[in-house]
């Protein structure tokens, strides 16, 4: 944890620890592995870097928060707002780990509990972005619809149980319209799958 920039007092909250007994470790492991404080400085530089995006989001969130009354979350309406839903459940790691930008920090204190940890909710949320993200980008590449019985990669198992996932919530009514529009908008066809023998698709049954 050290090594990717994470501090001392962070690193003793994590494993229960009094700080002090991670500052010995520390110190033992600097004196057998001299590069070890150098490789955390630059983890920690990096990781607090600020960036023209990321204050974009910034500015952007807290202006979303003074017209909403709420934070964005991974799972709203917008695009927009769904990446800075995305973009702040990063700022809240960073800030657990203790490598939050003290430029973000200042800003984002703007906001009450904005570090208050992500419920299952937006998680779940984010995991779904997530996927859409990468079976958007699986089929761009050119592969036909992934399965979820007999795949050829773990990637595709991955990808074909969670389209079978979402094709068990369309019929059973338990898609929600944006995530229905979403899938239809970026991924056309994904309710039919692969395509028979002789060129017809398969209906959106349970085994596709």
């Amino acid at each position: 944890m050290y090594r990717q920039g994470v501090p001392a007092p962070k690193i003793a909250a994590a494993k229960g620890m009094a700080e002090s007994t991670v500052r010995y470790h520390l110190h033992l492991a600097a004196q057998t592995e001299p590069g070890l404080r150098d490789e955390h400085q630059a983890a920690l530089g990096k990781a607090i870097r600020n960036t023209a995006a990321g204050m974009r989001n910034l500015n952007d969130t807290i202006a979303f928060f003074e017209a909403e009354g709420r934070l964005p979350t991974t799972g709203g309406k917008s695009a927009r707002e769904r990446s800075l839903g995305s973009w702040l459940h990063a700022r809240r790691q960073a800030a657990e780990a203790g490598t939050l930008s003290p430029l973000y920090r200042e800003g984002l204190a703007a906001i009450p509990g904005w570090d208050t940890q992500s419920s299952r909710t937006e998680v779940n949320a984010a995991r779904w972005d997530q996927r859409l993200a990468e079976l958007s980008d699986y089929r761009a590449a050119g592969h036909d619809w992934p399965r979820h019985k007999g795949p050829a990669t773990e990637q595709e198992r991955v990808l074909g149980v969670w389209l079978h996932v979402q094709r068990i919530s369309l019929r059973e009514g338990k898609l929600t319209p944006d995530r229905e529009g979403r899938l239809d908008g970026q991924l056309p066809g994904w309710r039919e799958g692969r395509a028979r023998s002789g060129g017809r698709r398969t209906a959106s049954r349970p085994g596709d």
